[in-house]
């Protein structure tokens, strides 16, 4: 991993808090993409020297992004904020197993993702659907779908069990932490405003001479 936690920094406690009842699950998996997508995109490169291939690469990039991959599990295996959350603190643990410590990379995230949230619903749903579904809808095998399940388990010691308290922490962070993306995109499109309103300044200065001359 990038770090020892997806999510390092502490939220200040004036942070906005993320509401796990009736926060937009859509918007919680916006969230979860944009961080996803940079640890990928980081972790890609350091793949490339190590190789460290388990059950969960692909032999080749999956065609669909993540976003609209978890998007698609959430159309057809709807479940709550918890289960989308439960995947980052299933990931870290996983990432800080010591035998077989896991690096998330752009070949293994779809299986993570869909294998995590197949685990955690069935720990934080009431309702959840068979392996058979989960599968079909993550474009897999279930006798394959199977193998990553109990692999995913083994991985993080057959423990799944998540405090509710950890849960907001990791809520409060990925909140904390697209409000700061967010700050930056901001900063950085400014930055650029700036830059090419300069130009053009500099340009109407070379473009247009002084064309008169007092006498």
């Amino acid at each position: 991993m990038v770090s020892k936690s997806l999510l390092s920094r502490q939220p200040p406690p004036s942070s906005p808090k993320f509401d796990l009842a009736s926060f937009p699950v859509t918007e919680t998996i916006s969230m979860l993409t944009c961080l996803l997508k940079k640890i990928t995109a980081a972790n890609d490169s350091i793949q490339q020297k190590q190789s460290n291939y388990t059950c969960f690469h692909a032999r080749s990039l999956p065609s669909i992004d993540i976003d609209a991959y978890l998007l698609r599990i959430l159309k057809y295996c709807p479940c709550a904020n918890e289960c989308f959350l439960s995947l980052l603190v299933y990931f870290d643990r996983m990432s800080q197993n010591k035998l077989d410590p896991l690096r998330i990379d752009s070949y293994n995230i779809h299986r993570l993702v869909i294998a995590g949230i197949m685990v955690s619903s069935k720990f934080f749903s009431d309702i959840f659907y068979t392996n058979t579904r989960y599968a079909k809808v993550g474009g897999l095998p279930v006798k394959e779908l199977n193998v990553l399940e109990l692999e995913f388990l083994r991985i993080n010691n057959y423990n799944i069990f998540i405090p509710l308290e950890e849960l907001q922490q990791y809520g409060d962070q990925l909140l904390m932490h697209a409000i700061r993306e967010k700050e930056a995109q901001l900063k950085h499109e400014q930055r650029l405003m700036l830059e090419k309103y300069h130009q053009q300044q500099q340009s109407c200065i070379t473009d247009y001479p002084f064309m008169y001359h007092i006498g």
